[in-house]
């Protein structure tokens, strides 16, 4: 086992809950909640989407990758990650050895309910099939998002607190 449950970092797909339950598992454990899509935002001035259509999404990854390393150095954090951070090899390797890694799974028909009016979610934009787009990414990351996952919790047709709980009961099982 880890060395320490003081980190837990949510990690999956786009639509997966990753926020909303990361600050509902920080609220109930005494966490301090970080995201890093909002760190990154925050920090340039800019929404992701910006920083996509300036830089690419190359330019994002390097982004993810430095605050990946500065959040995951923290002590007791809550960390909701972006869905494609789990792409860099240096960010599953972080994220892997700094804290216990909770994969958010859900279905495609789920993301594309809670994606559908999101106008933030660069690489859903001017895409003529956002299903389509899903299913391919999730076929791009759903091994990586395994590979680096100590536990794998099902989202599908469960609230936030429900599946916050849920979380709560398999840290506290792990310690």
């Amino acid at each position: 086992m880890k060395n320490s449950v003081d980190n837990i970092f949510l990690v999956g797909p786009m639509g997966a809950g990753k926020t909303t339950i990361g600050k509902l598992l920080a609220q109930e454990l005494k966490l301090d909640f970080y995201d890093s899509d909002q760190e990154i935002e925050d920090r340039c001035g800019a929404d992701i989407s910006w920083i996509f259509d300036m830089e690419g999404e190359e330019g994002f990854r390097l982004r993810e990758e430095k605050i990946i390393e500065e959040l995951t150095g923290k002590n007791k954090i809550v960390l909701a990650t972006g869905g494609g951070v789990v792409i860099s090899e240096a960010n599953r390797r972080l994220l892997h050895s700094r804290g216990v890694v909770i994969y958010l799974v859900t279905t495609i028909k789920q993301q594309v309910d809670r994606t559908r009016r999101d106008t933030k979610r660069p690489l859903l934009q001017n895409v003529d099939d956002p299903e389509a787009k899903l299913r391919s990414l999730m076929e791009e990351r759903e091994t990586l998002y395994q590979e680096i996952a100590d536990h794998m919790v099902m989202t599908n047709r469960r609230s936030a607190k429900m599946i916050s709980k849920e979380i709560v009961s398999l840290i506290h099982g792990a310690e």
